[in-house]
């Protein structure tokens, strides 16, 4: 079997919160054989998203400086692990703009983005104050459709509940699924 290469992508506004404490639990259970590359969004800002697909003569050029970073490690992974918090009850705004810039991705000349991310399989990780799971639905549809658009199987939702930091540790339920999520 192909050794497995995970892309963990963190949206959240702060370091080691909730989603990321509950993402590093599920990534202890990964044998020892699988790649981990860890990259906080919020470190590796993108620039606004500018959407050109009906001018023409406006093609996207190759990517640079963050965007290049992100674009390799995406395509350089078999597995990408969206770990977003749930803010208004979708994804962390960098995570959208990471999102926002796969359209662009599609259709740079020469990095053929929808070929490439075919056959791999997108993950989400996400921490919400809601005990009711059903309020995570908005943004475990936007991985989810995202992945179905590319191509991407669809790995599913790990779910846990916390507001403050380290909360998440103390629901149970979250921490026995994450010990499972990626099997």
């Amino acid at each position: 079997m192909a050794t497995r290469s995970f892309l963990f992508l963190l949206g959240s506004s702060r370091a080691d919160g909730n989603t990321e404490m509950l993402a590093r639990i599920a990534a202890e259970q990964l044998p020892a054989s699988a790649e981990q590359r860890w990259l906080h969004l919020r470190d590796l800002p993108l620039p606004e998203f500018e959407d050109l697909r009906h001018h023409p003569e406006a093609l996207p050029t190759a990517p640079t400086g963050h965007a290049a970073t992100l674009l390799e490690a995406t395509l350089a992974a078999t597995d990408v692990v969206i770990a977003s918090p749930l803010y208004w009850y979708a994804v962390s705004s960098s995570t959208k703009r990471y999102l926002d810039h796969w359209s662009s991705w599609l259709k740079t000349p020469g990095v053929d983005f929808a070929r490439r991310m075919a056959g791999k399989t997108l993950w989400g990780v996400t921490a919400l104050a809601d005990r009711d799971p059903v309020v995570a639905e908005p943004l475990a549809g936007t991985l989810r459709n995202s992945a179905a658009y590319l191509g991407l199987r669809w790995g599913g939702v790990l779910l846990g509940n916390g507001t403050r930091p380290g909360d998440v540790r103390s629901d149970t339920e979250a921490v026995a699924r994450a010990k499972t999520f990626f099997s």
